[in-house]
């Protein structure tokens, strides 16, 4: 079996344990594509109830969650993932570190990429959001980041700053509210360049894959293109005489 057919195949047993022994069941965490297939796999199973969580709500990384019947829709609170922060041992010494430095240090230690959501960057420090199994194994072992001394520390939560990531809000008039429309307005590109990125499986749509470059934005979706960024599609705001659109979104900015 490939890899997809592994995953869904996983996807319905935890499916089927929380439905006939009543009892919470998980995925580790998911990449886009695998959340896509994910919800195609769920939608064929019925009377399933799950909810999806990367540990705050712009979260790229998420882990499924299986609802027993005792649980309420959309408690996500049975998930077992934690919040490590990985600091420096002394700020005047670390060196400018940068996401792909914490990954890489954390992939050294042989932790498995599914172990691990998002990492989220707080000056020289990180938040990496994680399986609560690996929690003490990473605390324990992780004790350099490139040639910077850290420390970890299990928190409560994320610093609510950073639950509220940073957005710039960008206006502009379109056609309709086509996903190529809106996406060149969101990335100042043009739609020719926009629409090869959709048909190629790049453009994801509140966690699911989108291939049509003719498909609607409602607000509030969460638009995301690999290797470009996200974005959330605030709505119209207004109508030119011309019948034009005024939309805006909110792009996620580091």
């Amino acid at each position: 079996m490939n890899e997809e057919e592994v995953l869904v195949g996983r996807i319905q047993d935890l499916a089927e344990q929380c439905y006939h022994r009543d009892v919470p069941s998980h995925t580790e965490f998911l990449t886009l594509a695998e959340q896509d297939l994910f919800y195609r796999t769920v939608n064929k199973i019925p009377g399933v109830r799950y909810v999806l969580s990367g540990g705050y709500e712009a979260a790229e990384r998420k882990a499924a969650l299986f609802l027993p019947s005792y649980a309420e829709d959309g408690d996500a609170s049975m998930l077992p993932i934690v919040v490590v922060r990985i600091s420096p041992l002394n700020e005047k010494f670390a060196d400018a570190l940068s996401h792909r430095d914490f990954l890489g240090s954390l992939m050294n230690l042989g932790v498995e990429r599914y172990k691990l959501g998002d990492i989220l960057i707080d000056g020289n420090q990180a938040y990496l959001i994680c399986m609560a199994d690996m929690a003490d194994y990473i605390c324990a072992e992780l004790k350099k980041v490139r040639h910077t001394s850290v420390y970890c520390e299990v928190e409560a939560g994320l610093p609510e700053e950073l639950t509220e990531p940073k957005t710039e809000r960008k206006e502009g008039s379109v056609a309709s509210v086509r996903l190529d429309a809106v996406l060149s307005l969101a990335f100042s590109s043009s739609r020719s360049k926009m629409v090869p990125l959709i048909e190629g499986g790049q453009v994801f749509i509140n966690g699911k894959l989108v291939t049509s470059p003719s498909a609607s934005l409602k607000e509030d979706d969460l638009v995301t293109v690999r290797h470009m960024g996200k974005f959330r599609y605030v709505g119209v705001q207004n109508q030119t005489k011309k019948g034009r659109l005024y939309v805006a979104v909110e792009r996620f900015v580091s």
